[in-house]
């Protein structure tokens, strides 16, 4: 008796994940594109880009204006085209820079754990497809390694601070050391924002001219630590070859 042939695996059960998370990928930029459109509609995002009436929206919140601000800043760390700058500086013209700083860190904070777990909720083909090869940052490593990643491009301004946030999502750093590398990194950047928005408010340029200063030395630390640790690491790997002739 002739033994039946073997059924075909069922591919199945590997579609559903994936069909699962393009679902779920539809849904949500389905909704970021709504409220794009809705906020923009409504003249939101004009007045977010502007940070002195913006400031004038949040005194009017009163006692529900700092909650504004963390609620402002975490939408626009999970959808790109919403600018966080001007909210940061709108922050510390109405909180000054300590306040300010803390509101602002708390709601960066928050949107880059949302858009880090929409990252892990959706999954690698979803975003992929979304960002492209941007989301190649750091997606091998060790924990340190990926935690020390998040930290340094937090750093630095001109690195899309959402982008590394879902990029992250799809490693597999812990999620508290994101969180921690996340909240540590974005203080300095958070501080002068909010600093200089703060020193808006007293119309002095000299203050003012500092505290721009002050921004683009935090921008060109990294970058010359970067430099320097890479010159030393090529010195010491020529000195190596020399020894070894």
């Amino acid at each position: 008796m002739v033994d039946p042939a073997p059924a075909a695996p069922d591919s199945g059960g590997k579609k559903e994940p994936f069909v699962k998370h393009l679902i779920v990928g539809i849904v949500i930029s389905l909704a970021f594109l709504v409220a794009y459109a809705v906020l923009k509609r409504a003249g939101v995002i004009e007045i977010i880009m502007d940070s002195e009436l913006l400031h004038d929206y949040i005194k009017r919140a009163g006692a529900y204006g700092p909650l504004l601000v963390m609620a402002l800043m975490a939408g626009a760390i999970v959808a790109n085209p919403i600018p966080s700058a001007p909210i940061a500086l709108a922050a510390g013209l109405a909180y000054g820079h300590t306040w300010g700083t803390v509101y602002v860190v708390i709601g960066a904070a928050t949107g880059a754990m949302i858009a880090f777990t929409i990252a892990r909720l959706v999954g690698h083909e979803i975003l992929y497809r979304w960002f492209g090869d941007r989301l190649k940052v750091g997606l091998l490593g060790s924990q340190n390694a990926l935690t020390l990643i998040v930290f340094i491009s937090r750093l630095l301004p001109f690195i899309s601070f959402d982008i590394v946030s879902y990029a992250a999502g799809l490693t597999e750093i812990a999620w508290w050391r994101f969180a921690l590398a996340t909240t540590i990194g974005i203080i300095p950047a958070s501080f002068l924002l909010a600093h200089f928005g703060d020193e808006m408010a007293t119309g002095d340029a000299r203050r003012i001219t500092t505290s721009v200063l002050a921004l683009g030395t935090l921008t060109l630390i990294p970058i010359l630590a970067k430099v320097i640790w890479s010159h030393r690491k090529k010195g010491k790997g020529n000195n190596q070859d020399s020894d070894s002739l």
